[in-house]
């Protein structure tokens, strides 16, 4: 389905990035792949590249925008173009109400779940231009479309993601660059672990109607179809997978 695309992968080391690198790379796809944690993700690298070079890592932190003009001089360099970008890098920052949230860490929340989608789709499209089409998948989450309590940063972050989403794939229609959104709900994922303890994750479970956490690889399916060509009609869209959670 991604034979010969290059494909540009943010948040790369673990989680839904991982197995949307992995689903990638068995597709076809050369890889572009970045993250904070070098160590793992030189050994998804190392991985997936076997007996082929198909994949090249760069630690970037997606809140400096120099990183991003890095990742795309590198998916030219090596790879020659730019096809498709994947933003997933993202933090969901600390527990606290709005009236009690640090500013510290509300910019730190910003700087990174939104601010870093910019940076990173202005660099993108101006190397997709030069190929006459591209397409870019934003990972928000359901809290792009809904509200909870204690996270205002992360849920303000995600609904303003899918604004970006939907103004950018309006502005570069004309240049066959698509842009769409997906919005996982709550998964099995190192990020959920490391904010959340066990009893929050046994509730979360339960409010989902299929009363379970979602996997990263059926997240990866949905993200591989709408970056392929199979995906050409689809553009400015939000799509949620997430286990019937917005439905109830």
């Amino acid at each position: 389905m991604l034979k010969n695309k290059v494909a540009l992968i943010t948040g790369a080391s673990s989680g839904i990035g991982k197995a949307t690198a992995e689903l990638f790379a068995q597709e076809g796809a050369l890889l572009v792949l970045s993250d904070i944690d070098v160590d793992n993700g030189e050994k998804l690298v190392k991985q997936l590249n076997g007996n082929k070079k198909v994949a090249v890592f760069l630690k970037a932190d997606v809140a400096n925008e120099n990183d991003h003009q890095k990742l795309v001089t590198l998916a030219v360099d090596e790879f020659g173009k730019l096809d498709i970008a994947i933003n997933n890098a993202g933090v969901g920052g600390v527990q606290a109400k709005t009236g009690d949230y640090p500013t510290e860490a509300w910019h730190e929340v910003i700087n990174i779940n939104l601010n870093g989608v910019f940076y990173g789709m202005k660099h993108q499209i101006q190397a997709m231009r030069k190929n006459g089409k591209g397409s870019i998948v934003n990972i928000s989450s359901i809290l792009g479309s809904v509200g909870t309590q204690m996270s205002p940063a992360y849920v303000t972050s995600k609904h303003a993601m899918n604004g970006l989403t939907k103004a950018s794939a309006l502005e570069h229609a004309e240049e066959n660059i698509r842009v769409n959104s997906v919005g996982p709900g709550y998964m099995k994922t190192p990020l959920l672990a490391k904010n959340l303890d066990d009893d929050t994750l046994t509730m979360l479970t339960q409010l989902h109607a299929l009363k379970r956490l979602g996997k990263s690889e059926e997240v990866a399916e949905l993200i591989m179809w709408l970056a392929s060509d199979k995906a050409s009609f689809v553009t400015g869209s939000y799509h949620p997978v997430d286990g019937g959670y917005l439905a109830q």
